[in-house]
């Protein structure tokens, strides 16, 4: 697969890499550009861009929240392609689209991955993308456009699966802190320690970012002792409804971060 921001991003910088998720269309309609603009002058390494959807299983009650929100502002895949036209001449860190497979489906798999390459998406995050189908179906999809698929890990994830997610992985494996959904806080209890250490000790050829519950300075530097970076969501989501304007929000809270 030919290099993408992602596979280069990871070549780059080796640790305490700091991806930040928001969602598309929140806190307003037309946000979008503007987050990503201030991230990446507020020092984020990636940016995951939350794809409104009606029933985000994953995802705990802020970022459900955030998504009706956005769904009530007008956003869709259609308008969020249309918001990222001509954002690389603005944006150069990584992108990847994050959602789930019934909206994507109605976009159509092959015209999604065209449309997303297109305005430099780099990747995308699916968790209920069947793993069976993506090897049988979408890969070479994925390929032809120079796309990267995530893929999440959780501590009941077997070690055979995780080595079979590594040797199909292209860019980073993204490890769930724990079998909750986001926004729970990481703990530093023995039980996900261990489970940190595990998957650390397996040699996987893949980096790992750990998401789910990684809310401040202390959680980051945390999961960044085991894994070459973290993922922080719900606590970015918070900061965007603030009272001040959203550029504010965003420099503001990152530099609570680093």
């Amino acid at each position: 697969m030919p290099q993408n921001r992602l596979t280069r991003l990871f070549q780059e910088k080796s640790g305490n890499l700091l991806n930040i998720y928001f969602t598309a269309g929140y806190p307003k309609l037309d946000d979008t550009v503007t987050i990503l603009e201030e991230l990446e002058a507020a020092g984020a390494d990636l940016v995951e861009i939350g794809m409104p959807f009606s029933d985000p299983l994953a995802d705990g009650p802020t970022i459900q929240a955030s998504n009706q929100v956005a769904l009530e502002n007008g956003m869709s895949i259609r308008k969020l392609m249309a918001q990222l036209q001509g954002v690389r001449e603005r944006v150069s860190l990584p992108i990847i689209l994050m959602g789930y497979l019934n909206p994507v489906m109605q976009y159509g798999f092959e015209r999604f991955c065209q449309d997303a390459a297109a305005v430099g998406v780099d990747g995308f995050i699916l968790p209920d993308l069947p793993f069976a189908e993506y090897e049988e179906e979408y890969k070479p999809i994925l390929e032809k456009y120079g796309l990267s698929l995530i893929f999440l890990i959780t501590p009941q994830t077997s070690e055979a699966r995780i080595r079979q997610i590594d040797a199909l992985s292209s860019s980073f494996i993204y490890m769930v802190s724990s079998a909750s959904t986001t926004g729970s806080q990481v703990q530093t209890n023995e039980g996900q320690q261990a489970y940190f250490s595990k998957v650390k000790g397996l040699g996987l050829r893949n980096p790992l970012l750990i998401g789910f519950g990684i809310s401040d300075r202390p959680s980051f530097e945390l999961a960044c002792q085991s894994a070459h970076g973290a993922i922080i969501g719900s606590a970015f989501i918070k900061a965007l409804q603030q009272p001040a304007e959203v550029r504010e929000n965003v420099r503001s809270f990152l530099k609570t971060l680093r």
